[in-house]
C-alpha cells in the first residue's frame, strides 16, 4: 500500500465533495492539484483505473473540441471514458479527471502544451493528438520553438506512444521527424482555395532555415509545404481529406486512408472545424472505434462549454466562441464574414495570467476584412476593451466599449430582429460572458443551459462582475479635433512612402501594426501613403523612403533577415545620417548597435547606432517581461507598452535613451539603467512592444512630423505643422494602462 497515494486519492474526494457541495464550483482543477502534492505520482498510479489505454489531445486551437467529439464517439461506441471535459488540461486537470474516475475503458484527456511533459510520462499514452501549433501566449509559452521542444521531451519519454499530428503543419511534421516514436499523419489533400491572414507563424524550414514554397495553403502555415533546399516537406498523410465541399450549413469529405474511402459530413463549416474531426475520424480508427461512433457524435455536437455554442434568446441567434490567438481569431471572423445579413460582434478580451498579460497579438488579427462587411456593429469588452477598441478604430471599425454580454445585448437589442449576434472572448473572458448568456437564455425560456464555470488558472470570483465603464477625463484631450474628412492640406507632400523591412520575418508581437498606425494617421490629414513592403532577397531603396520601420522577430527569422540587412549597412547607414526616419522595435532595436544577440551567440550589428547587446546571466529564460510606461522627451504622456525580451543592451557615452521608466513595473535596456530604447537623429529605438504607437499616439506623430520636416527641406520649405487629430481611444487606452500600472 502506497500511504502517499492513499492519501492523494483520500484528500481529492474531500475536496471534490466540499467544492461540490459546499462551495458550489466545479472541482476540475483543485482535487489533482493537491492530490499532486501528496503524491507527485499520482497520474502514474492512477493509469490502471484505464482498462485499455488513454489517447491525449496537443494543439495550440481545438484541443477542448476535438477531446469532447473523441469521447463522445467512443461513449457511442459503448465504451466508458474518463475525460477532462471542461478544458482543465494542466496536470492537476488531468489528475483530477482520473481521480473522479473508478474505472473506465478509455482516458481521453485534454493537456496543454507545456504540461505534456509532466502528465505524459506518468500516463504512458496510446496515442498523443498533436493538432496544430501557432503563436500563443508568448509572455507565458515564448516563441514556438520553446514548445516544439517540449512536447519532443515528452514523447521522448513515452517512447510506445504513437504519435498522431497534422501534418499539414511544419512546425508539427518537425516535431514527428524527429521523434522515436511511431507517427500517423493526417491532413487535407487539396487547395481549398481559402483567404490568407496577413500574418503565420511559420515560413521557414525547421530543418535548414531556407524559406518554405507552398504548393497551396489553407490558413496560417497550414497546407503542402516543401523546402527548396534540404528536403524537409509535408508528408504524405496516412488520412486524408479530400473532395472537401464546404457550405454553411454543411461540409462533406471523403476520408481517405490505406483501409477505407468513407463519405462523411458534419453540420458545420470552417476549415479549422475540419482539421478537428478529421482527427477525431484519425484517432478513432487507429483505436478500433467504429466511424458510425464518430458519425453519431459529429451530428450530436453541441457544445456546452462556450466554444461554438449556440443560443437563442428573444428570438436571436447567438454564437459564442473562444479565440484566444490571431490564427483562432482569423477563423472566428471567418464565422462572422460568411453569415448572411445583419451582424453584431462583440469581442471580450482579458490580461489574466491565463491568457497572457501582453494582448499585443490582436494586431496580428486581421480585423480589417470586417470592416467590409456590410451591416456590421462591433463592441469591445473585457479588461482591454481599450485596446480592443483602438485595434478596430485602425482596422476601419468603430466600436463601442460594453460591460459584459449582457450590456451587449441591451445594446443590440433595438438591432433588425434578423441580426445575427456573436460573441467572441479570449480565455479567462469566456467563462463569464458565457455565465451571462446562461442567465439570459434560462430567463428567456428559450434555452435550457446548465451553468458552467470554467475552471482556469489566474481566474477568481471577481471576473463574474462586469466590469464597470472606464472612462477617466484626461486633461489637454484633443475632442473637439474637428471633422477629420475635412482636414486638407497645402503643405504636405503628394505622398508618405513608409519602407516595412522584411515583414514576413520580422513580425512578432503585432509589431507590423506600428506601421498601419503611421499610415491610418497620415492618411486622416488628407496625406497620401504608400507602404513598401521589402521581402528577404528584395534590394533596400531608400532613396524615396520617408519612415522605415523594422520590427523583431524569432532567432530563426530574425537571423535571414539579418544576413540582407548588414549587405545593406552602408545603405541604411547612410539614410540615418540623412536624417531619415527610422523606427526600430525589440530585435531590430538590437540589430542597430554595434553587437547583438543571435540564440546564445553575440554577432556583428548594422553599427548604426552606440550600443551593444548581451544576454543576461541564466540565458534565454532570463528575460525582462511585462507592463511598462516610460517619461519620454517624445511624449507629454507616459508612453506606454509591453516588454518581452532576454538581451540586455547597454547605450555608449552620450547617448540619449528613448525614455526613462517610471515606477515599480518595467526594466527598459537591462536590469540596471531603468531607461529604455535609444534617439538617436530621427532613429527611435525600444524595446517597447503593444504596438508601441497604438496607446501612444504622440509618438506616431513625431515620427510623421519629423518625416515632412525632412522632406519639406529638401524641397527648401518651412516645416509643415501637423494637424490635429482626435486621440481619445488611444488616451483612453494610456491611462487604463498607466492606472493598471499605478500611475496617474
Amino acid at each position: 500500500m502506497n500511504p502517499r497515494f492513499t492519501g492523494a486519492k483520500a484528500i481529492g474526494a474531500i475536496s471534490t465533495w466540499a467544492l461540490t457541495h459546499v462551495f458550489h464550483r466545479p472541482a476540475a482543477n483543485f482535487p489533482g492539484k493537491i492530490g499532486l502534492y501528496v503524491d507527485p505520482m499520482l497520474i502514474a498510479n492512477l493509469r490502471t483505473r484505464l482498462n485499455e489505454g488513454s489517447v491525449v489531445v496537443v494543439g495550440t486551437n481545438g484541443k477542448t473540441t476535438v477531446t469532447n467529439l473523441l469521447a463522445n464517439a467512443f461513449e457511442a461506441a459503448g465504451k466508458t471514458v474518463a475525460c477532462n471535459r471542461t478544458g482543465a488540461n494542466l496536470d492537476s486537470g488531468v489528475a483530477t479527471a482520473l481521480l473522479h474516475t473508478t474505472e473506465a475503458d478509455w482516458g481521453i484527456l485534454e493537456s496543454d502544451e507545456l504540461w505534456l511533459a509532466k502528465a505524459l510520462p506518468q500516463l504512458q499514452s496510446n496515442y498523443v493528438v498533436l493538432l496544430n501549433l501557432f503563436r500563443d501566449q508568448l509572455d507565458r509559452m515564448g516563441e514556438i520553438e520553446h514548445i516544439q521542444e517540449s512536447i519532443s521531451r515528452a514523447l521522448a519519454s513515452s517512447p510506445a506512444t504513437t504519435l498522431v499530428y497534422n501534418a499539414d503543419d511544419p512546425l508539427c511534421q518537425a516535431i514527428a521527424d524527429c521523434a522515436p516514436n511511431r507517427c500517423i499523419p493526417f491532413g487535407i489533400d487539396e487547395e481549398l482555395g481559402l483567404a490568407q491572414n496577413t500574418v503565420t507563424d511559420a515560413s521557414m524550414c525547421q530543418h535548414c532555415d531556407s524559406l518554405l514554397e507552398y504548393a497551396w495553403r489553407q490558413y496560417g502555415q497550414l497546407g503542402s509545404f516543401a523546402c527548396p533546399n534540404c528536403g524537409f516537406e509535408r508528408r504524405h498523410p496516412a488520412y486524408a481529406a479530400c473532395d472537401v465541399a464546404l457550405s454553411e450549413a454543411e461540409s462533406t469529405f471523403t476520408l481517405r486512408s490505406a483501409s477505407r474511402n468513407a463519405r462523411v459530413s458534419m453540420p458545420f463549416s470552417g476549415a479549422y472545424l475540419l482539421y478537428n474531426v478529421l482527427a477525431a475520424y484519425t484517432v478513432a480508427d487507429c483505436c478500433g472505434i467504429p466511424l458510425s461512433s464518430v458519425d453519431a457524435a459529429v451530428h450530436s455536437f453541441a457544445p456546452q462549454n462556450g466554444r461554438l455554442q449556440r443560443y437563442e434568446i428573444d428570438g436571436r441567434h447567438i454564437l459564442l466562441n473562444l479565440a484566444k490567438n490571431p490564427t483562432g481569431f482569423n477563423q472566428n471572423l471567418r464565422i462572422v464574414e460568411n453569415t448572411p445579413g445583419p451582424k453584431a460582434v462583440a469581442f471580450f478580451i482579458n490580461d489574466k495570467e491565463a491568457d497572457g498579460h501582453d494582448v499585443s497579438w490582436l494586431w496580428d488579427v486581421d480585423f480589417q476584412e470586417l470592416a467590409e462587411c456590410e451591416g456590421l456593429t462591433a463592441y469591445a469588452g473585457g479588461i482591454r476593451r481599450n485596446d480592443m477598441q483602438v485595434r478596430l478604430k485602425y482596422a476601419g471599425i468603430d466600436a463601442e466599449l460594453v460591460d459584459g454580454a449582457h450590456d451587449f445585448l441591451a445594446k443590440t437589442s433595438n438591432l433588425p430582429a434578423d441580426t445575427s449576434l456573436f460573441l467572441i472572448a479570449n480565455y479567462t473572458a469566456l467563462p463569464a460572458v458565457k455565465a451571462e448568456l446562461d442567465r439570459q437564455a434560462d430567463e428567456s425560456q428559450n434555452v435550457s443551459s446548465t451553468h458552467f464555470q470554467e475552471e482556469v488558472p489566474g481566474v477568481d470570483e471577481s471576473q463574474n462582475v462586469s466590469l464597470t465603464h472606464f472612462q477617466e477625463e484626461i486633461s489637454g484631450m484633443d475632442r473637439d479635433a474637428g471633422n477629420e474628412s475635412e482636414i486638407r492640406s497645402v503643405t504636405h507632400p503628394e505622398k508618405l512612402t513608409i519602407v516595412h523591412l522584411y515583414p514576413e520575418l520580422l513580425n512578432l508581437y503585432g509589431d507590423g501594426g506600428n506601421v498601419t498606425i503611421l499610415a491610418e494617421r497620415a492618411r486622416r490629414r488628407g496625406i497620401a501613403v504608400e507602404i513598401v513592403r521589402v521581402s528577404h532577397g528584395q534590394t533596400v531603396d531608400l532613396g524615396n523612403a520617408d519612415i522605415v520601420f523594422l520590427g523583431g522577430g524569432p532567432d530563426r527569422e530574425q537571423h535571414l533577415a539579418s544576413i540582407d540587412l548588414l549587405a545593406q549597412a552602408d545603405n541604411l547607414r547612410a539614410y540615418v545620417e540623412d536624417d531619415g526616419v527610422l523606427l526600430a522595435i525589440c530585435g531590430g532595436y538590437q540589430i542597430l548597435g554595434r553587437e547583438w544577440l543571435l540564440a546564445d551567440e553575440i554577432v556583428p550589428g548594422l553599427g548604426i547606432v552606440d550600443i551593444t547587446t548581451r544576454r543576461a546571466e541564466g540565458g534565454s529564460h532570463n528575460r525582462l517581461v511585462g507592463n511598462i510606461a516610460l517619461h519620454s522627451a517624445l511624449a507629454s504622456m507616459p508612453v506606454v507598452g509591453y516588454e518581452n525580451h532576454a538581451g540586455r543592451t547597454s547605450l555608449g557615452a552620450g547617448c540619449q535613451p528613448f525614455g526613462r521608466v517610471v515606477g515599480a513595473h518595467g526594466k527598459g535596456n537591462n536590469d540596471t539603467d531603468k531607461a529604455d530604447g535609444i534617439l538617436y537623429r530621427n532613429v527611435v529605438g525600444t524595446y517597447l512592444h503593444g504596438p508601441l504607437l497604438a496607446k501612444n499616439p504622440e509618438v506616431a506623430d513625431h515620427l510623421i512630423q519629423r518625416a515632412l520636416a525632412r522632406c519639406a527641406q529638401k524641397k527648401g520649405l518651412p516645416a509643415p505643422t501637423l494637424l490635429s487629430l482626435d486621440d481619445t481611444i488611444e488616451q483612453a487606452a494610456n491611462t487604463f494602462m498607466r492606472a493598471h500600472l499605478g500611475l496617474r
